[in-house]
């Protein structure tokens, strides 16, 4: 999952990049709101976190612009301003949820999680398709009930194709969305990962290539795995 970071207090902005790409998260950061709207506009992102102080252009202002632009993207709203008026305004400009600092990190974790696994229609951190189980908020996958053994890019893809079961995503979006726009991309490694996949989810045939198009995970009717 890729997501946008806009926060002009440089120790803030480079705890988040940190502790997100910890999280297994690919990040683009931003100091500025033009910065921001720039990125945001020219590539794709699972999710943001935009604080509402920002110079040049203003937290509210960029979320405006990026749903005039027919952004869906979940966002975050971080704002030191107590106020709830504050707040309903964000929400308000296109907002999803928000955070007043200070803040804790496994709280920031949690709702962007819920927002991105809400975003594919998925109400559980369980998704389940058929005897393949993927928890969120755990970053864990098991098959049969047993755990997988998959490596943080391989866990990735995966996330990424079950949280858009059943369409066709090309190597270039899965690129797109798994590494940071500085990383040194090669959409050949991604064809490594699903051959790992596939390999691994043995005997299931859950991942298809559609020749010239890229790959499919069929879901069967993707659904949140039952709770216990």
């Amino acid at each position: 999952m890729r997501l946008l970071v806009v926060e002009d207090d440089p120790a803030l902005r480079q705890q988040l990049e940190d502790q997100l790409s910890a999280a297994g998260y690919a990040v683009d950061a931003a100091a500025d709101g033009s910065e921001g709207l720039y990125l945001g506009s020219e590539f794709g992102f699972d999710a943001a976190v935009i604080d509402l102080g920002l110079p040049k252009i203003d937290g509210l202002e960029l979320i405006r612009r990026l749903r005039e632009q027919h952004k869906i993207f979940p966002i975050i709203v971080l704002t030191a301003r107590g106020h709830w008026q504050d707040k309903v305004q964000g929400l308000e400009a296109g907002a999803d949820d928000y955070l007043a600092k200070p803040f804790e990190m496994p709280e920031l974790l949690a709702r962007l999680n819920a927002l991105i696994r809400r975003a594919a229609g998925y109400a559980s951190p369980l998704l389940a398709v058929g005897p393949l189980q993927l928890d969120i908020s755990r970053q864990q996958v098991t098959l049969n009930e047993t755990a997988m053994d998959l490596t943080a890019f391989e866990y990735r893809v995966l996330e990424y194709l079950i949280l858009n079961a059943d369409r066709i995503v090309s190597k270039n979006e899965l690129t797109e969305h798994l590494y940071a726009q500085d990383f040194d991309r090669d959409s050949n490694v991604i064809e490594v990962f699903v051959g790992r996949l596939r390999r691994k989810l043995e005997p299931l045939k859950l991942i298809q290539t559609v020749r010239g198009r890229g790959y499919q995970l069929n879901s069967g009717g993707h659904s949140d795995a039952p709770c216990a």
